[in-house]
């Protein structure tokens, strides 16, 4: 029997940021029409009052929650947020739990920072790759995700967020085990994947009696509402698009581990190996393990097989893959990480942030799927491999987008499925993989049966 959704209207004080803003900042939260902030913001709100959300279908959550409305109380002593018909989840006894409101203003706090110092100041040529790393750097500074001193000890988290119970608590193992090696836990910050490792880390950082254990959410407004930030985010971080997201993972983190996840992972999983494989960024030393529990094994070597089909052995040898061991996986991690601070150290680099990691454009311009541009890609073999990497990465973005961005969905249930087309060796590669995904159930948890959101020609 499903529960009937509840209810709650509050006034919240900010906690943790951003406690006072200019008449003109609030103007812009309030307005609702073109180049006004308030849709984004209730948007994202909500995404995270809606915490550990089951469902990653986005119209679903937003028709639940559709008289949700979000206000603001200007008072000398600063601001106010009134909340009407809020998710009662987000609420104790009446009273908003305090990781939640957290949570909440750093949503504020990113949403005008973006708008007003980075996309309107003037500041950033988000024409040049280096004018978008600048901005990276200036969100994630600002959102006190650099500290100094720095250690070289942040693991980056990736996976599904609809993966199976045995695969869950394979990845809590996993941040159990980094966390027993006083190692932090970056991730999408949603469920899943997302989830398990960040709190099998909580556990192990208690044992060890680590206080200021790091628990960072890296997030976008496309993905929010179907990926709700899970309540173990201690620091959570909006980035503007899935560009700066994934550029924001690479920069402040040290080492990856990859889960079992679908096509998100995979975009994911093509975007690291993008970046590693331009010649710039070779030397430079990034732990990149892809692991899960004996049952992930096929998963993994599907993707394996697809990666060696389309990119080569210099890609395959970017990664390792370790089944069914989590105590492996963290003291390679670990080991490797020496490797990173032996590195960064001896060209002084900084710790916090890798400003060295060569970053091309076409990681790094926003990609918005549509029939044209998907159907515009550029999949052939005779490009450079990091090059045919981004078209693949992009490949996979678009069907993300398809599958839980309301505004593709609607584009698609309109204009039919994206059309996908390229070399037919490659198109045959892509086709198995994803025929994989599907029939595994790796993509979509909300439907009973998944509708393609594209057709490969």
């Amino acid at each position: 029997m499903q529960t009937a959704v509840q209810f709650v209207d509050a006034e919240v004080w900010p906690e943790g940021s951003l406690e006072v803003l200019s008449r003109f900042e609030v103007d812009q939260l309030k307005n609702g029409g073109a180049g006004g902030l308030y849709p984004l913001l209730r948007r994202c709100m909500l995404a995270v009052l809606h915490s550990d959300s089951q469902t990653d279908d986005t119209r679903k959550v937003l028709e639940a929650y559709k008289d949700f409305e979000v206000g603001f109380i200007q008072q000398d002593r600063g601001l106010k947020v009134s909340l009407t018909n809020a998710p009662a989840e987000a609420f104790v006894d009446g009273k908003m739990i305090r990781g939640t409101r957290e949570l909440l203003f750093a949503v504020l706090r990113d949403i005008v920072f973006t708008r007003n110092d980075i996309m309107e100041s003037g500041q950033f040529d988000l024409r040049t790759s280096a004018g978008i790393t600048n901005a990276v750097f200036h969100i994630v500074r600002n959102a006190r995700l650099l500290k100094v001193p720095a250690e070289v000890n942040l693991v980056v988290c990736w996976g599904g967020h609809a993966i199976s119970r045995s695969e869950y608590d394979y990845s809590k193992q996993v941040g159990y085990e980094l966390g027993l090696r006083a190692l932090n836990v970056c991730t999408g910050c949603g469920p899943g994947a997302m989830k398990g490792p960040m709190k099998g880390a909580t556990i192990a950082h208690a044992k060890q009696r680590i206080r200021g254990g790091r628990y960072i959410g890296v997030t976008e407004p496309g993905i929010i509402a179907a990926e709700s930030p899970n309540p173990i985010v201690n620091s959570l971080v909006i980035m503007p698009d899935m560009e700066k997201r994934l550029e924001a993972f690479v920069r402040v983190g040290h080492g990856i581990v990859v889960f079992p996840g679908g096509v998100g992972t995979a975009e994911e999983i093509l975007y690291l190996l993008g970046v590693l494989l331009h010649p710039e960024n070779q030397g430079q030393p990034m732990p990149f393990i892809m692991t899960g529990p004996a049952s992930a094994e096929p998963y993994f070597r599907q993707i394996d097989e697809f990666v060696a089909a389309t990119l080569g052995d210099e890609a395959r040898s970017c990664y390792e893959i370790i089944i069914d061991d989590p105590r492996r996986v963290a003291r390679q991690m670990n080991e490797r990480l020496d490797d990173v601070l032996t590195f960064r150290r001896t060209h002084g680099d900084a710790y916090f942030f890798n400003w060295r990691l060569q970053i091309e454009e076409a990681f790094q311009n926003p990609f918005v799927a549509t029939h044209e541009s998907m159907r515009n890609l550029d999949l052939n073999e005779d490009l450079p491999k990091h090059v045919l990497a981004a078209n693949l990465r992009r490949v996979f973005s678009g069907i993300v987008s398809g599958n839980v961005r309301e505004d593709t969905a609607e584009l698609i249930e309109r204009d039919g499925p994206f059309e996908i087309d390229g070399s037919r060796r490659l198109m045959n590669l892509l086709d198995d993989l994803l025929n994989g995904f599907v029939a595994k159930r790796r993509m979509k948890i909300s439907t009973g049966e998944y509708h393609p959101c594209y057709v490969i020609k």
